[in-house]
């Protein structure tokens, strides 16, 4: 396994375990393993795999890059409702796993 697999499997345990620690479940493998995935060029980069649910920009550049370009959902205000209500749920992690945080905003917006 690379270097770069490995880092990706922790980023994904670390995904797991906050997913389960603000009561997801089931928790969809498939969907996870793509997002996990789609962090192959970030892994590296240690703030670019957490998101900081206090920051207004950082929320933004979700709603951008991940709501409005990956999930095709341009309705501003619904958008950022999900991603406030998934900071919210996850405001007792200090270190947020970007993976993490979009799967639930994902599930909030299917």
């Amino acid at each position: 396994m690379s270097e770069t697999d490995e880092k990706l499997a922790k980023l994904k345990e670390q995904a797991i375990s906050q997913l389960q620690e603000t009561g997801v479940s089931p928790i969809d493998d498939a969907l996870l393993d793509e997002l996990v995935g789609r962090m192959r060029t970030i892994v590296n980069n240690k703030d670019a795999v957490l998101v900081s649910g206090s920051d207004d920009s950082e929320l933004e550049t979700v709603r951008t890059n991940y709501v409005v370009k990956r999930m095709g959902i341009e309705d501003r205000e619904k958008g950022m409702a999900a991603i406030k209500a998934v900071a919210d749920e996850m405001s007792s992690i200090r270190m947020k796993n970007r993976a993490a945080f979009y799967y639930m905003v994902n599930k909030k917006l299917s």
